[in-house]
């Protein structure tokens, strides 16, 4: 579901970090942006996550070796082995990792899953006390265990042994036996999930007992599955468990896998972790969600293939079961909504909904709306609820508040459930509102957009999509990168899907068009859009479609563009101390360059919007350069006049975007000092602006990192070839001028003077062509023009006019030749060989997700 109306979250990055990612490791501005904004700033730390190959010894957990040697005891001595796990994904497929790893080594183990609606989670007193009794010598608790220091005690006192292979918070107590647990036993990697523990201990027991510990690796693919399922975060040690467990379900021979990757349209060659987590995990998940997850567990434990096609297809089968149930559980929560007053969290309950299920549509609501949601299946006099909440709510810390309603409760800030008598549900209701209300702020509920990267529409197309990859596997903590795409059109919305319950459309800016998806939106939500520029945030991937391999935008949310001021530098001197200044100035003088050390960037054919959006949100300043600040004023402002404040969600210090002219620029550089990025959307139209690029000094302290950054296009160029006419050829101008003294009598001053020299145009004529003028009627002594302090400007007509040449003015030759010297350097010479761009515009990736790409379009309008 796409949202509108959202905050986008665009944390600064170091620009210079990048850059030097970006050369060391040879990826793009954009990954190695993204690099840096999740945390790898180094070309050390880029490159080690990168290759995603790390690795710790097994033996690094304290209780390692204490808990091999008592489960090697007890197959010594062909004890009763049972392994103890739990009903989701990482319960079962640690469950049987740890099962298999005892079978090579020669046992043959026992194992036992909890039901969600009997007992539920974890160890329980009545199963020790059945397992004593059924003969057992060893209870291995996986994905549990570790705040289960009574039920333990139990055990030992009923004469079993037990060893604990968890990875969830443990309570203040630990249990009294080998503990094999990331932060307990002070593992260096902290974030395993419960099977990436059981492999551990699945190669510690290999070495242990003289096996070779590889042995232990082919169970990488559940390993795989699991991370991916239980939402541990996917870096460090997890990223190598995936990546190589993807590789080696890709081939695995598990008849239990292969059956669920093929109910599930899944293929084995082209496996990745988004189809671990919606495609494989969740039919797992359905067992035990609507039963019990022991088919679950026998279907990675069987090796017949015939039965797992058989135990894979009722998984599906009751997969579909979930989503049907969990499709009317939506629709009856979004009734209930309806009828209940608008508030800053959602608490819905139901007669009938699954308790299974209703964790899921929790989470959708909280999509949709935006806010804290709990929904809660009745049952008679009680209920069993499950919660999800948004980032800036502690969902934990609000059941906390309303505990005196609750019979009891866990969970975590983002995620919880809990149990109730059906009398308490209004009062737990208000309480949980009235703690909500005090806690969120009205912008807490308006939805956030993380944003990785801001980006030209030019570079989303094939190369950058198989770039992308190399940040994969993606998931918890490393999701797929949200790409944001300023000031873009949106059209052509169509519908997709058998229900049209999803949306197609394009998006244009400047010269590229490209195809995207919005899934779970309707076509109607985004039309109405298509008259206005849209801020586009997307997720760029590949899809395989009929044998073929392209990238593919999918939609996250819009907002409409805002336009916001830019400070306009160089323009502050009012018109006659700005004509008096010209007047004193000869034409040709060349302008004092200063002191600079820019490194010029050449991003011609990346779009203005998107470089200047790129670069706004690396938290510095950025000075645009144009050759007619008036004419570009209102449409750069349009653009990304807004970008330095929305990036950062309204927190945080906005980045200030300026504007100046070449002209400007060249009489004093020293205008872009305070910016470290100097942008020129416009060319130079002379060697001296070019020289500029690289000779403006940048911030104190910064002089050596500052940048300037090429931004043009073709359809720049002639607009700099249009402007430059307009100011240098002044027959137009000088005539329209006399006309006006003539009619005004011979003589004009003040502000009747400035309108004959301003003009009368949309745009007022540039204060150094108003003197430009004066200086050539002065000069074929047509005209005599006084500024005396005090008095106000005149210009008169002399009293007898011969007709003459404007070639004798020495002031109107110059401005021909200036005009002659920018034609010629905006076609030939210096910009041809350095600046000139090239006919598919620099930078365009093949393989852009475009349906065409038109390079005269101008993204700027004059």
């Amino acid at each position: 579901m796409v949202t509108s109306s959202i905050r986008w979250d665009c944390s600064p990055y170091c620009g210079e970090d990048a850059a030097e990612i970006e050369r060391a490791l040879g990826v793009s501005r954009t990954v190695a942006a993204i690099l840096v904004r999740r945390g790898h700033g180094t070309t050390a730390a880029a490159e080690r996550f990168l290759r995603a190959d790390d690795r710790h010894d097994p033996f690094a957990f304290a209780g390692m070796r204490d808990a091999c040697a008592l489960i090697l005891e007890h197959v010594v001595r062909g004890s009763r082995i049972v392994v103890h796990g739990d009903y989701d994904v990482d319960g079962v497929s640690s469950t049987a990792i740890i099962v298999r790893s005892l079978r090579r080594l020669g046992a043959d183990p026992g194992w036992r899953l909890p039901s969600r609606f009997d007992g539920g989670y974890g160890l329980s007193t009545a199963t020790v006390e059945e397992l004593a009794r059924s003969g057992t010598g060893l209870l291995i608790a996986v994905d549990c265990g570790i705040t289960s220091a009574p039920e333990i005690g139990a055990a030992h006192a009923l004469g079993l042994d037990a060893v604990v292979v968890d990875h969830h918070r443990p309570a203040e107590r630990l249990p009294s036996c080998p503990i094999v647990h990331p932060t307990v036993s002070g593992y260096p990697f902290a974030d395993l999930c419960a099977a990436g523990v059981a492999l551990k201990l699945a190669q510690a027991l290999e070495a242990t007992a003289g096996q070779d510990p590889a042995r232990a690796e082919e169970d990488l693919d559940l390993v795989a599955l699991a991370t991916v399922a239980d939402l541990v975060p996917l870096r460090g040690e997890n990223r190598r468990l995936v990546r190589e467990g993807l590789r080696v379900l890709a081939r695995t021979a598990k008849p239990g896998l292969r059956a669920l990757m093929a109910v599930a349209g899944v293929d084995p060659a082209r496996i990745d972790a988004h189809a671990l987590g919606f495609r494989l995990a969740p039919r797992l998940n359905a067992a035990g969600r609507l039963g019990r997850a022991d088919s679950a567990l026998e279907l990675l434990l069987g090796d017949d293939r015939a039965w797992a096609d058989e135990v894979a297809a009722e998984l599906d089968l009751l997969n579909r079961e979930r989503r049907a149930a969990e499709q009317r559980i939506l629709l009856a929560a979004e009734a209930a909504r309806g009828e209940a007053p608008e508030g800053p969290a959602l608490v819905l309950a139901g007669e009938g909904w699954h308790p299974g299920v209703i964790g899921i549509v929790a989470s959708r609501m909280v999509e949709r709306h935006g806010r804290p949601c709990i929904l809660i299946a009745l049952d008679g006099d009680s209920g069993r609820g499950s919660g999800r909440s948004i980032p800036a709510y502690d969902l934990h810390a609000g059941l906390s508040a309303c505990a005196h309603h609750l019979g009891r409760f866990g969970g975590h800030p983002a995620a919880a459930g809990l149990e109730l008598e059906t009398a308490s549900l209004d009062a737990f209701r208000a309480a949980f509102l009235e703690h909500a209300r005090a806690v969120l702020s009205p912008e807490d509920l308006v939805p956030v957009e993380r944003v990785d990267a801001v980006v030209p529409a030019a570079t989303v197309g094939l190369p950058l999509a198989e770039e992308l990859e190399l940040l994969a596997p993606f998931g918890q903590g490393n999701p797929r990168p949200t790409l944001l795409v300023p000031a873009a059109h949106v059209g052509d919305v169509r519908a997709l899907g058998a229900d049209g319950e999803h949306a197609a459309l394009t998006l244009s800016s400047g010269g590229t068009r490209a195809r995207v998806v919005a899934f779970r939106t309707t076509p109607g939500s985004i039309r109405g859009r298509a008259d206005r520029r849209q801020d586009v945030a997307a997720r760029l991937e590949l899809n395989e479609w009929n044998g073929a391999v392209e990238p593919r935008l999918v939609l996250r949310a819009l907002n409409e563009t805002e336009a916001g001021e830019c400070a306009v530098l160089g323009a502050e001197t009012p018109l006659w101390d700005a004509i008096e200044r010209e007047l004193s100035t000869r034409l040709s003088a060349a302008p004092d360059e200063g002191a600079g050390a820019r490194t010029v960037t050449d991003r011609r054919g990346d779009g203005f919007a998107g470089t200047v959006g790129d670069l706004l949100s690396s938290g510095e300043d950025v000075l645009v350069v144009c050759v007619d600040v008036p004419r570009r004023r209102r449409a750069v402002e349009g653009l990304v006049g807004a970008l330095g404040r929305t990036l950062r969600g309204g927190g945080g210090r906005s980045t200030q975007l300026a504007l100046v002219s070449w002209a400007a620029l060249e009489r004093d550089p020293g205008l872009a000092r305070a910016y470290p990025h100097l942008v020129a959307l416009d060319p130079p139209e002379n060697a001296r602006g070019e020289r500029l690029l690289d000779a403006t000094p940048g911030p104190p302290g910064a002089e050596t990192t500052a940048r300037a950054h090429l931004c043009w296009g073709r359809s720049e160029v002639d607009f700099v070839r249009r402007s430059a006419r307009a100011r240098l050829e002044l027959r137009p101008a000088l005539t329209e001028l006399y006309r006006a003294l003539r009619s005004g009598g011979g003589e004009l001053s003040g502000e009747a003077l400035a309108r004959a020299l301003c003009g009368d145009g949309p745009y007022s004529r540039e204060p150094e062509l108003c003197a430009r003028l004066l200086r050539v009627l002065g000069e074929l002594e047509l005209a005599d023009y006084t500024c005396r302090a005090g008095s106000e400007p005149v210009c008169g007509l002399s009293a007898h006019v011969p007709r003459v040449e404007l070639e004798r003015s020495p002031t109107y030759r110059a401005s021909l030749a200036r005009l002659e010297e920018a034609h010629a350097y905006l076609r030939d010479g210096a910009l041809r060989a350095r600046l000139d761009p090239s006919p598919a515009g620099a930078g365009a990736a093949a393989g852009t997700v475009a349906t065409d790409r038109r390079p005269a379009a101008a993204e700027v309008a004059a």
